[in-house]
């Protein structure tokens, strides 16, 4: 693997400068805000802290592509995306599933098959094909929202507005290369906007739930 070969996936972008890329690399700072202003709410959450340091790694991992635009860079960027998906699924299946620790992240590892299977079904989905890597997320809390509706209708709720919001900024990065020419600064920097008030948001209906369960067997 060359982890110095150049990147050129964005509209933004026009040549291998560090700034090349000056909108999509400062809008990573959404990331680290939204870390901080949900650092700031989880308290004693020990899941929902390590959830926000990993926010606020991948504005850092971003931002490192979207200036050096290498391989490295790319893994850098993609690599705490997966972590924060990873454990949010543990925390969800630990906390509100009420699976023992070793029950929830075999559970959890289950989704790596899944996205596995379902990701070459997405390409072929016109606009977000080219996004077809990140569709099984917003599929899944849509399956998570529906399964627990019943047991608790808040949290299904709040998943469902994530999966929303989750759309929108797919949608954002999906159409970065196809509007280039009616939009030179391109749209991908709405995905960072978009996809930091998603993380923030998911951290907050975590953050609820398990309070308010808290509060009740009090």
């Amino acid at each position: 693997m060359e982890l110095t070969r150049f990147i050129d996936a964005y509209c933004e972008r026009l040549d291998a400068g560090y700034w090349a890329e000056p909108v999509n690399a400062v809008t990573n700072a959404a990331f680290v805000i939204a870390a901080a202003v949900m650092w700031r709410r989880t308290g004693g959450l020990a899941l929902a802290r390590a959830l926000c340091a990993v926010l606020a790694v991948i504005g850092v991992g971003s931002f490192l592509f979207h200036t050096h635009a290498q391989v490295w860079s790319a893994i850098a960027d993609v690599a705490p995306i997966a972590a924060f998906i990873l454990l949010y699924i543990f925390a969800i299946n630990r906390d509100v599933w009420g699976m023992r620790p070793w029950v929830a992240a075999g559970a959890t590892a289950l989704f790596l098959p899944y996205a596995a299977l379902t990701v070459p079904l997405w390409q072929n989905v016109p606009v977000f094909g080219i996004s077809a890597g990140y569709m099984p997320v917003p599929a899944l809390i849509v399956i998570y929202a529906g399964l627990l509706w019943g047991r608790a209708p808040a949290l299904a709720r709040g998943f469902l507005i994530g999966a929303g919001i989750l759309m929108l900024s797919l949608l954002a990065r999906s159409v970065d290369g196809t509007l280039c020419a009616q939009v030179p600064l391109g749209t991908h920097f709405l995905w960072h906007i978009l996809n930091a008030v998603m993380l923030g948001w998911m951290i907050e209906v975590y953050r609820r739930h398990v309070l308010t369960q808290n509060m009740a067997g009090n």
